[in-house]
């Protein structure tokens, strides 16, 4: 059975992919194998025992259930940098939004329609507007993943001065920034530095309310500040009080709440920074062929709570073993394979914090004592034989 679920609509060009590949989709497909989901709530939702696999059609999966997916086996993809030049875009946009005053302008502007004076009324009104440009200030770019990091090349490439921070940052990613990036070592020297201020990462329990009274003071007065990553990574009490006291100039946000709705100097964007047809495009592309390779051959790519497992399947039968990261695992899954007489022709495991998963590959296939043989192991979460 190869049912997919969709939560959201997906852009053709993955159901494309799903069509090509075989699958039944839909939205009320029963037991599926498979979940394509974009913005849908699935944190109290229960999961039929067939389920194998969720993809993201986006990079944030906080709408998601990560701890219980990995417990039950299930694992979660999500499309890294697919939606990344939208999102970038906008945030270039929300630099200009920031310091412009543009929005409050053109709003001010509609309501002099069909005022016969409206030509003189804005020449003497415009400079209520004003605001600097973006040119020659210092931008700190919190986050230098693949939004982050296209955002700090472009800034410079826009006359600004860029210093950003990624403790995490990988190999890839550090490749793809500029040179003429400074890199800091910790926040603080962002707040203490940056004219604007732009935040793009996940919201993990480490990173909601970073954003927040204490960093706010360490920042220069009249910062501006953009999110448009996760509306939880800015403490909204925090940055009323710092609006009204001008310690903040402006606040561009893509999250906007009914606290930050109306209020002077936010610019409240309805959740646009991925919604543009190149970006739905390649999330759900790349999430759709994430979902297939992983059920037709065990890859696993862009997981978010199990480990990479990108090795291709060269023999004719593949054994994906889902499991806790405790000693002892692979022993007893080749005692398995060597009680019935079958070779592995390749074994390999990967570990990702408390999960694991170890892919054992063989020209025989494996038969049933065998697969019920490895379930039973302690810390077997799932077995899926390809």
């Amino acid at each position: 059975m190869k049912n997919i679920q969709l939560l959201n609509k997906i852009d053709k060009i993955g159901t494309d992919v799903l069509d090509e590949r075989g699958y039944t989709y839909g939205e009320g497909v029963q037991a599926p194998v498979g979940i394509m989901v974009r913005s849908a709530n699935m944190l109290e939702n229960e999961f039929n025992p067939e389920l194998l696999a969720i993809a993201r059609a986006g990079a944030g999966v906080n709408n998601i259930p990560l701890d219980r997916c990995a417990e039950q086996g299930i694992v979660v993809f999500n499309t890294p940098g697919a939606n990344a030049n939208g999102v970038k875009e906008l945030t270039i946009a929300a630099l200009l939004l920031a310091s412009r005053k543009i929005v409050e302008g053109i709003n001010w502007a509609s309501t002099l329609k069909g005022n016969e004076d409206a030509a003189k009324l804005i020449e003497k009104g415009k400079s209520q507007f004003a605001g600097p440009e973006i040119m020659g200030k210092t931008l700190g770019v919190i986050g230098l993943g693949a939004i982050g990091g296209m955002v700090a090349n472009t800034a410079y490439n826009l006359g600004m001065n860029v210093v950003g921070c990624d403790p995490y940052i990988t190999v890839n990613a550090a490749w793809s920034i500029s040179r003429a990036v400074r890199k800091a070592e910790t926040y603080d020297e962002i707040y203490a530095t940056a004219d604007y201020i732009t935040v793009h990462v996940p919201s993990l329990p480490t990173t909601r309310g970073m954003i927040n009274k204490e960093a706010i003071s360490k920042m220069k007065d009249g910062v501006r500040i953009i999110n448009l990553a996760r509306g939880d990574l800015v403490n909204t009490a925090d940055l009323l009080e710092a609006l009204a006291s001008g310690k903040v100039a402006s606040y561009v946000t893509d999250f906007p709440s009914s606290e930050l709705i109306g209020v002077d100097g936010v610019v409240a964007i309805p959740h646009l920074g991925a919604s543009t047809p190149e970006s739905e495009e390649n999330c759900a592309y790349m999430a759709a062929n994430e979902l297939c390779d992983y059920l037709e051959q065990g890859i696993i790519v862009n997981s978010v709570n199990y480990p990479t497992m990108n090795h291709p399947l060269s023999t004719k039968h593949r054994l994906v073993v889902l499991h806790e990261n405790i000693p002892n695992m692979l022993a007893q899954m080749s005692q398995a394979f060597s009680n019935c007489g079958i070779n592995i022709e390749s074994l390999i495991s990967q570990a990702k914090g408390t999960s694991a998963v170890s892919v054992l590959d063989t020209d025989e296939i494996p038969d049933q004592s065998i697969i019920d043989t490895v379930k039973a192991i302690k810390g077997v979460r799932r077995t899926i034989c390809i």
